[in-house]
């Protein structure tokens, strides 16, 4: 295969991202009446502010020299298709349809890998239930490293899977992830680790696995912690748009001070409707697709 994917880490320079906008993912009123509860939003998002907060997301992306993609509606999309990181795995072989852990959501991988397919990304294949993976669960380390969060949203035998599709050249490193609230609750492996560099991450160490705390340290990844108080408001969602340059939700000052006091630019973001309301951040807003 030819296709070029560029460095495969979470913390190079962005070079093609792809993204549904809230005009497309929320679509109308009448959608946002419908599925905002049942999908376990926290109150109803408004469409007209959402799509201006994600104008802000855009126009960050484009500056820093990202090609932003628009994904496309489709049949059976809901309001979580704005989450676009989930829904594909991005490997050395190409892109991998996931069987979301999360029923509703399970159409997204399908109409987003058609999409991209047709814009010349090779597809390495797709897995199947009982597997499950999802998109925030896998942490590129290098080229050859891929770690991976076992919760309720993936689970071991779509790591396995995953395994037979990114090649024999990538190793797989498993975490178990902590109940925490539960199976209704959005935990992935990237709630508690976000990259920002080759030696350094943003991370909530309270429900961290000690086994994933031990491999960082081994890799002389030092951390930039989350306190307390902004792991809820989502302070350790953040975006590595380059090197030491990364985007994150406003309202985390501390983490904000944190980073900056390690040398990273920080590009923040009012994002009460598109982020804080469905509990998707920067991170899960974006997926990217080839980095620098």
């Amino acid at each position: 295969m030819s296709f070029d994917f560029g460095s495969f880490n979470n913390w190079g320079s962005l070079r093609r991202v792809a993204v549904r906008p809230p005009s497309v993912a929320f679509k109308s009123d009448a959608r946002l009446d419908a599925e905002w509860r049942p999908l376990n939003y926290h109150s109803r998002p408004d469409l007209a502010e959402s799509n201006r907060e994600f104008a802000r997301v855009e126009a960050i992306l484009k500056v820093a020299g990202a090609e932003v993609i628009p994904l496309p509606d489709g049949d059976g999309l809901t309001l979580d298709s704005l989450y676009t990181h989930d829904a594909l795995i991005v490997t050395p072989n190409g892109l991998v349809r996931p069987h979301m852990g999360k029923p509703q959501r399970r159409r997204e991988a399908q109409v987003n890998g058609a999409h991209l397919e047709k814009l010349g990304f090779p597809i390495a294949g797709e897995i199947a239930a009982p597997g499950s993976v999802e998109g925030g669960d896998l942490v590129w380390i290098d080229r050859h490293t891929l770690l991976a969060g076992i919760g309720y949203r993936t689970n071991r035998e779509g790591i396995a899977q995953l395994r037979r599709l990114a090649g024999p050249d990538v190793e797989i490193i498993e975490f178990d992830l902590p109940h925490y609230k539960g199976r209704s609750d959005v935990f992935h492996l990237m709630s508690v680790l976000s990259p920002l560099d080759k030696d350094l991450a943003v991370v909530y160490l309270p429900l961290m696995p000690v086994r994933l705390v031990q491999f960082l340290e081994s890799r002389g990844i030092g951390f930039v912690e989350v306190p307390d108080e902004e792991f809820d408001s989502m302070g350790c969602n953040v975006l590595a748009i380059g090197p030491r340059h990364a985007m994150m939700v406003a309202g985390n000052p501390e983490t904000e001070r944190r980073m900056k006091t390690q040398g990273v630019k920080v590009e923040v973001i009012k994002a009460d409707e598109i982020c804080r309301k469905g509990e998707g951040g920067p991170t899960c807003m974006t997926r990217p697709l080839v980095r620098g």
